[in-house]
């Protein structure tokens, strides 16, 4: 199996040249949020106020990690379900956003939004959380702290395995 190894943030040409069903393997800076995250982003939006990052180009990764065990980086860092997020998604891809990773499949207004903005949807195997960890050097809390592990955080990965879901032509790894 071939394994591509793309560096973040992500690049139109890659994006342009990415299939489902290839094998990838991330390496850069990503971004976490779950539900409440996205909940507070599309919030700050409707007041016209700045979001936590800057979404041109980046990722997002729909996980909430388990407590950091002692001498770790981050605790167990599996994804979560990608349609809870699907409502907010859109306008988040219609500011930049090219890439999020998560699991399971996205709704049509979702995939039609991929392809209008030419982004990409990753996904990795649900139980797999501990092998993910792994792949994270580095993990900074960057917003709403509050929400505890659905906060915002700016992770560091490499070599971050990931298959594409979702292509920029909308082609759909759940429906084939």
């Amino acid at each position: 199996m071939n394994k591509i190894k793309i560096e973040l943030p992500l690049n139109q040409e890659i994006i342009n040249n990415l299939k489902i069903g290839d094998y990838v393997l991330l390496s850069g800076e990503i971004f976490v949020a779950r539900d409440a995250a996205h909940k507070r982003m599309s919030e700050a939006l409707e007041n016209y106020k700045e979001l936590p990052f800057d979404l041109t180009s980046n990722t997002i990764y729909y996980m909430g990690p388990t407590p950091t065990p002692k001498g770790k980086i981050i605790g167990s860092a599996g994804p979560t379900t990608s349609h809870r997020m699907d409502k907010y998604t859109p306008k988040l891809l219609d500011l930049g956003l090219k890439g999020m990773i998560g699991k399971g499949n996205r709704t049509k207004p979702v995939i039609d939004s991929i392809k209008e903005n030419k982004a990409v949807y990753f996904t990795v195997i649900g139980g797999a959380g501990a092998l993910l960890q792994s792949h994270i050097k580095e993990n900074e809390l960057i917003a709403y702290p509050d929400l505890g592990p659905e906060a915002i955080r700016k992770l560091k990965i490499v070599d971050f395995p990931a298959i594409v879901a979702i292509d920029v032509n909308g082609n759909n790894l759940f429906e084939t």
